[in-house]
């Protein structure tokens, strides 16, 4: 009975196992990447588990010819739109993040305003309250002009996405109460999370971007 038994759940995985589609498989694959990254961190992340992550929230025919042209060559796996948070004054601007199979690219319109490539990317920070506010953190050099500080609609999706594309899975943290962030030529800002009754990001009297 019991060797049977065993037989018996061997033969139902095996079954289950090719019964999955590609699809399926990769749907399954994030989903494990996003549980090591957020589970029993980020508030929000278990109303999430039961959502799939759509393959694209833009496509790619829905991107500026001029765009596609400057990343000609590159494969675009993922486009969504977000709120880009200028490092200083904080103005909130609607832009694109574009993630292609060695890049990301932060684009408005037309033009591609930021470019990082996987291999120099340093870090992702998000916080551990239920807003979608991303940080990437870029290496300082003459090429890039800070940090990134984004606002996604669908955080849990689009951090995944970015880790496994970049393979940078163990370069996330998950921050509480607040985080440093590169503002450019040796200068660096703070962000503030703070929980309210209404979700709010704006700059403070003293200066720091605070998130509600």
């Amino acid at each position: 009975s019991e060797m049977l038994q065993k037989i018996c759940i061997r033969n139902l995985v095996r079954k289950y196992c090719r019964g999955v589609t590609a699809e399926r498989k990769v749907q399954l694959q994030q989903k494990v990447v996003a549980s090591a990254i957020f589970r029993g961190k980020k508030e929000g992340y278990l109303q999430s588990i039961s959502q799939p992550f759509a393959d694209t929230r833009l496509k790619e025919n829905d991107l500026n010819p001029k765009v596609l042209q400057l990343i000609h060559g590159e494969k675009i796996k993922y486009v969504t739109p977000v709120i880009k948070y200028d490092r200083n004054g904080f103005k909130a601007r609607d832009r694109l993040l574009v993630l292609t199979q060695s890049s990301a690219y932060v684009v408005e319109m037309a033009k591609i305003k930021q470019k990082i490539d996987y291999a120099t990317l340093k870090g992702i920070s998000t916080s551990n309250l239920s807003d979608g506010i991303v940080v990437i953190h870029v290496p300082e050099d003459n090429k890039q002009k800070g940090d990134v500080i984004l606002q996604c609609e669908h955080v849990f999706e689009t951090v995944t996405k970015l880790c496994v594309l970049a393979n940078k899975q163990n370069l996330v943290k998950v921050v509480q109460g607040s985080l440093q962030f590169r503002i450019g030529a040796g200068k660096e800002g703070t962000m503030v999370f703070a929980v309210g009754q209404e979700p709010q990001v704006f700059r403070a009297k003293n200066g720091q971007l605070t998130v509600v």
